[in-house]
């Protein structure tokens, strides 16, 4: 897994920051994460081939998270593209996004395939062959949600050695691979944790923007290796966080803390700030692993986890 911070600036652009956009990459699948203005610019920036991204999620309806995506979708389509794009958004958006289809006469070359987000539950959206995507209520003027990226449990890892000194025929590997044990030809049963080693704990992902503070989300991204939270305002600015629906940075900190998170890296800041530091140095003071979003910058989630168990 691979995370690229393509924008991370709340509301207002600035000259060093874009509004919110992220793209993970997990097992060579691109995912999008909130499309704000000047996304695909981004994208090509970053040498980030879109025409391969399938999912695109939207967390609420405010400009800064969703106005790139249509430049996106007529870019998409003026390519040609053929394969079908999966949109999971606010269920509200539907209409809007083909109302915006239709007044501005952009007739896709592909199918949109649109999932709705809603209710106050956690809900699982995707389900592929490597990882699932799971939704979850944030806490915002508008409905907003959360998005958690988790990878599959992979099969345990064979030995070479017990291979050949069992001599296990090809046939038998898989199923010893998923934990059976295996019988050898005069009867004797060989336990799997003599055969296997155990595979690499699965990485996760879980994105955070935007919202008040939630002592509920700790619970739905538990043991996360990776997370954004955002952290528009300094805990001096707490009275307009609560007023514009956002959080602190000490705020965003002690959901990393109660999470149990491997690393934390906050972002969506005001543009008020021409320095985050104040920020990162305010949330390190609850939860030290942490780090400012900075546009361009990619994070290797399997080398978080490494570092997390050293």
């Amino acid at each position: 897994m691979k995370l690229t911070v393509l924008g991370s600036s709340s509301a207002l652009p600035t000259s060093e920051r874009y509004p919110s956009a992220h793209v993970l990459n997990a097992h060579e699948r691109l995912y999008l994460i909130d499309c704000g203005e000047g996304t695909q610019m981004q994208l090509r920036r970053n040498r980030i081939r879109f025409g391969k991204i399938n999912h695109i999620f939207i967390s609420h309806l405010h400009g800064d998270h969703v106005f790139g995506i249509y430049g996106l979708l007529s870019s998409l389509s003026l390519m040609n593209r053929a394969a079908s794009l999966n949109i999971y958004a606010p269920a509200n958006y539907e209409y809007i996004l083909h109302s915006h289809l239709k007044d501005f006469d952009i007739k896709l070359s592909y199918e949109i395939n649109f999932i709705p987000l809603a209710g106050k539950d956690p809900a699982l959206i995707l389900d592929d062959r490597h990882i699932t995507v799971s939704c979850f209520p944030l806490v915002h003027r508008v409905p907003s949600f959360g998005f958690l990226f988790r990878e599959k449990q992979a099969d345990r890892n064979i030995r070479k050695d017990a291979i050949e000194k069992y001599g296990i025929p090809g046939l038998r590997i898989p199923s010893i691979k998923k934990g059976a044990d295996f019988v050898t030809a005069d009867g004797s049963v060989i336990p799997n944790s003599e055969l296997t080693l155990e595979a690499p704990e699965p990485l996760s992902y879980a994105y955070c923007s935007d919202t008040a503070f939630s002592d509920l989300v700790p619970g739905f991204v538990k043991g996360v290796t990776l997370l954004y939270h955002e952290a528009t305002f300094e805990s001096s600015l707490m009275s307009l966080a609560r007023i514009t629906g956002h959080s602190t940075a000490s705020e965003a900190a002690g959901i990393a803390k109660l999470a149990g998170a491997g690393k934390l890296i906050i972002g969506h800041f005001s543009s008020r700030y021409k320095s985050v530091t104040q920020l990162v140095e305010e949330a390190r003071l609850i939860f030290p692993d942490t780090y400012p979003a900075e546009d361009g910058q990619s994070y290797n989630i399997d080398e978080i986890r490494k570092a997390v168990k050293e």
